[in-house]
Order: structure tokens, then C-alpha cells, then sequence
């Protein structure tokens, strides 16, 4: 077909799976997989279900996976050595040197790869959201990445799991997901849409104390129809619809009004949620979906009095259905839709103001694990105490002049002041690796960077295995340029958190900068 791409590298996609139950696959994590493999159309790659020692309803798999999906079945022991070190789910590059694990990371590479078969699917790629930033934080930092990649599927998973006899509890991920619903949405240029809305609710004679309400109702009303009334519909609702069917929301024609023009900030009424990342249809949305479609399940058949209490959730669950082939593919995937009843919010719901609602990665949750706190402080936590020593060979130094042009961080796209100074830090730390590591060592340079140490500890020590781990795409893909230029061997690329390398080593190395 015209536009479409053949894929030069072959990939292959490991998701796990436990059991089969209630049309959904066993862990959440491959149900949100081959949900977003089926949204894409995307056929390249290789899809295996890897087997756990439990694994059951194998039988039965054929009634919730996409018949356009070809899926091989395999045991944990058939997994490539490389993906054996990682969490699932995981995407390997052949010659299984090169792996992406974890949730996030595999979902953005589809969509990614999907793209770039077929360049004219541009609202695949409209799914990473505002500068292609959706879920691109890692957990270890993002709450926002955490809830959607983490703990939401963690939660539904435990939620589903209760015994049936006994009314299950709300997951307080549920709860908190409703609320963020209820905050004001940012977007980048909410001051023009906020103006916009202003407009409109002075049109239709709504004070701003009612706007909100008047809002929600239309909301409701308008969800359930197959296309958006471009004259009724909320400016929100009108906005994101608008980029689902590739038309972007016409400029105003005259001038804003001076009323609207001159009104303070503060004086603008927000915007309020249409997806769960504000206005726009992001993966955020694909990887919930699966998640509150079987907790909504379940609430609808043992706590249907609860359901009055998720009336934001229940909205974005009606109005996801709208997006073009979501319901294909729910089908598809063996999810059969809901249709919920129209639920009230209550009218004195007290909501923050738009200057008070703090970002996702700046709110202050003192459960949340994670976050860049001092390194010292954290080590002196976990009862470590760092001891400070003369170099035991200053004067030791590699032969820069003799090595690969590759081998050098010269290579890593830096200024020669920064490279030189780099250099430096290497001698230091390739003359502790080396005289430590034995023939056989696993060594892991974890968030590697551009892989300036593990580049130069492959290259001098040819017998050992060397690991590195980080989670941003565009440097790994540097490192692994360089180390194809040299011919390396025993060196592997993995795109992931820290938390899901699962692998044993030997040496292990963290470089902080100062």
C-alpha cells in the first residue's frame, strides 16, 4: 500500500500472561498492550505471550485477543538472555541486543514504530500528546506516569481478585483519579481557549458561577451522539473533537470583545477535563480504558449504589467511546461496553482555582517513592556511609590517543571542554572496574546515558558482559551507534526504569554528576 513502510529491523513483543477472566488478559499490562496494538492496526511486530508457572485459560485466549494479532506462546526459559534481565512487557531488536521494558516505554515505542510504518496514521501519533511528552517521565519521577503505569493496573488487578462474596473495597487510585478529574485542565495556551470560553458562556447569557454545571450537563447530553454539534457543544468538547477528526478549531474571524480582551486572568473560567489529560486523546487514556472498563464491571454488579460517586470517570467513560475505532477495537479486544446512566455532580463540589492546582510532578504526596532528593541524603538513609579516599593511582590514565575513535566520548555529541573533563572521570573509573572485574563479570552501567563508561569497559574488558540501563531513548540509540562502529559484542541496550532491570551482576556502577 502507498505510504507504508517496511520495517528494516524485525522486533519482537514479550507481554506475560497468568490467566484468562472475564474477557480480560492476566496482567493488566498485556490487555493494555494488545488494546493499543489493535487501535494502531499495527502488524509489525512479532507478538509472544510468555507463559508463567500458573498460566491458565490458554483456551479460551482466542475470545479476548484481536483476530488480526498473531500471538506465539512461549516458556519464561525461551526468552532472549537480555529480556530474562527485565520486566515485562518488553520489545527486543534483533540481534537481541537492544531492549525496551516497562509499560510506558513499549506503548510510546509502538505508536512510535506504527507512525513510522505508515506516516499518513498521523493521529497515532497525536497520542503522545503536546511535544510527544505522554507518559514519557518515568514513574521513578512522574506521579502522573506512576498512577497511569503502575498502580491504576496494580490496583483493578487486586481489585478484580477480592472474593466474590464479600463487597469489594474502592482502590484509592480510583478516588484519586476521579479528582483529578475534577482540576482545572492546563494546556499551553489555555489564556486563548480560557478567553474563548469566557465568549461563549457570555453569549449564551451563563454566569460564571453556573458555567461549570451548564458545562457538565451538555456534557452528558452530548456524549452519547455520534458527532459533536459544533454550535452547542462546550469549547472544550468542540476543541477535542476538532483535532480527532483532523480539523483543527478556527481562528475567530473579528477581534475578541473588549470585555474579553481586558478580563483577568483570574477572571477566566477554566477549562475542564474531556480526557484524562485535559482536552486532548492521548495514550494516557488507551492505557486507562482496559483498567476502568472492569473495575466499572464490577461496581456495576456488586456496589451499583457506588456508582454515584464516580461521575467524572463515568463521563470520560461514555465520551472515550465516541474516539474514532475505540470501539472497534474494544470489540476487538473482547470489551463490551457499559451504558451507564447519567450521573449528577453535586452543585457545591468545591473546586481549586487554576492558579492553586499545582502541576502532577510539583504536587507533594509523601507516599510517593522517588524523586530527586540528595544523593547523599538517601544513602545515609538506607544506612550507608560514604567514605572518602585518596585516588590509589592518580597518575594512571588511559592511552586516549591509541583507542577507537568510538571509544572516546568525543563521539557522545559534547563540546571538547566537556569531553575532556569526561575523560578524565574515566580513567578513574575504568582503573577500579578493571583491576575488580574477572573474566565472565556481569557489569551494569545503570542510567548509562550516552554510554560513555560502558562503551570504554565493553571495549576494555572483551570478556565480560557489560549492561546499560537508561531510560532515555535518543541516547541509548547514540550509544548503540558507537558500539556498532567498534563491533561490540558483549555489550547490551536496555530503555527502562531502574526498577525493571531484574537482572544479577557483579559490578555495578551509578555515576552521579556534581
Amino acid at each position: 500500500m502507498k505510504g507504508i513502510k517496511k520495517s528494516l529491523t524485525e522486533e519482537y513483543l514479550y507481554l506475560d500472561f497468568s490467566h484468562q477472566k472475564e474477557g480480560c488478559i492476566f496482567p493488566f499490562h498485556t490487555s493494555i498492550t494488545l488494546f493499543l496494538l489493535s487501535y494502531c492496526d499495527c502488524k509489525i511486530f512479532k507478538v509472544c505471550l510468555v507463559l508463567t508457572g500458573e498460566s491458565t485459560g490458554i483456551s479460551l485466549l482466542k475470545n479476548v485477543l484481536s483476530e488480526d494479532v498473531e500471538i506465539q506462546i512461549i516458556s519464561r526459559q525461551e526468552l532472549p538472555p537480555i529480556v530474562q534481565n527485565c520486566c515485562l512487557p518488553a520489545v527486543v531488536e534483533r540481534p537481541d541486543n537492544f531492549c525496551r521494558a516497562g509499560l510506558a516505554v513499549v506503548l510510546r515505542h509502538i505508536i512510535q514504530k506504527s507512525y513510522e510504518a505508515d506516516p499518513s496514521k498521523k493521529e497515532i501519533l497525536e497520542l503522545l500528546g503536546f511535544k510527544k511528552t505522554c507518559l514519557k517521565a518515568c514513574a521513578e519521577v512522574s506521579q502522573w506516569t506512576r498512577l497511569c503505569e503502575l498502580t491504576i493496573p496494580l490496583a483493578i488487578e487486586n481489585f478484580l481478585k477480592e472474593p466474590s462474596d464479600q463487597p469489594p473495597t474502592i482502590p484509592a487510585e480510583i478516588l484519586e483519579l476521579e479528582k483529578k478529574l475534577s482540576e482545572p485542565v492546563r494546556v499551553h495556551n489555555d489564556d486563548k481557549l480560557r478567553r474563548q470560553k469566557l465568549k461563549q458562556q457570555k453569549a449564551a447569557g451563563v454566569r460564571p458561577s453556573l458555567a461549570k454545571e451548564e458545562m457538565k450537563s451538555k456534557v452528558h447530553r452530548q456524549e452519547t451522539s455520534e458527532e459533536v454539534d459544533s454550535s452547542s457543544a462546550s469549547l472544550e468538547l468542540r476543541v477535542a473533537f476538532s483535532k480527532l477528526t483532523v480539523h483543527e478549531e478556527p481562528a475567530p474571524a473579528n477581534r475578541e470583545p473588549a470585555h474579553v480582551r481586558k478580563a483577568k486572568a483570574s477572571d477566566l473560567p477554566p477549562l475542564d477535563h474531556v480526557f484524562v489529560e485535559g482536552l486532548y486523546f492521548t495514550l494516557a487514556d488507551i492505557v486507562l480504558l482496559p483498567c476502568i472498563h472492569h473495575f466499572l464491571v464490577i461496581i456495576c454488579k456488586k456496589l451499583s449504589e457506588k456508582l454515584v460517586e464516580f461521575p467524572l470517570l463515568a463521563a470520560w467513560y461514555q465520551r472515550i467511546q465516541e474516539v474514532p475505532r475505540v470501539k472497534t477495537t474494544a470489540s476487538q479486544c473482547g470489551i463490551q461496553f457499559l451504558n451507564l446512566p447519567e450521573l449528577q455532580t453535586t452543585s457545591n463540589e468545591q473546586q481549586p482555582s487554576l492558579d492553586e492546582v499545582p502541576c502532577a510532578e510539583e504536587q507533594n504526596d509523601p507516599s510517593f517513592i522517588g524523586g530527586p532528593r540528595p544523593t547523599m541524603t538517601k544513602l545515609m538513609e538506607k544506612g550507608i556511609e560514604v567514605m572518602f579516599s585518596p585516588h590509589p593511582c592518580p597518575t594512571w590514565t588511559l592511552d586516549w590517543d591509541t583507542l577507537p575513535a568510538a571509544v572516546s566520548p568525543k563521539e557522545g555529541k559534547m563540546s571538547s571542554d566537556r569531553a575532556l573533563r569526561k575523560q578524565q572521570q574515566l580513567n578513574n573509573l575504568v582503573y577500579v572496574v578493571t583491576n575488580q572485574a574477572k573474566p565472565g563479570d556481569r557489569i551494569v552501567d545503570f542510567c548509562s546515558g550516552g554510554g560513555h563508561v560502558g562503551i570504554v569497559l565493553a571495549h576494555m574488558l572483551p570478556s565480560c558482559q557489560v549492561t546499560l540501563i537508561e531510560n532515555k531513548e535518543l541516547s541509548l540509540i547514540r550509544a548503540k551507534k558507537r558500539s556498532d562502529e567498534l563491533g561490540l559484542s558483549n555489550i547490551w541496550f536496555i530503555q527502562a526504569n531502574m526498577e525493571y532491570f531484574t537482572g544479577t551482576f557483579n559490578i555495578g556502577h551509578f555515576f552521579i554528576t556534581w
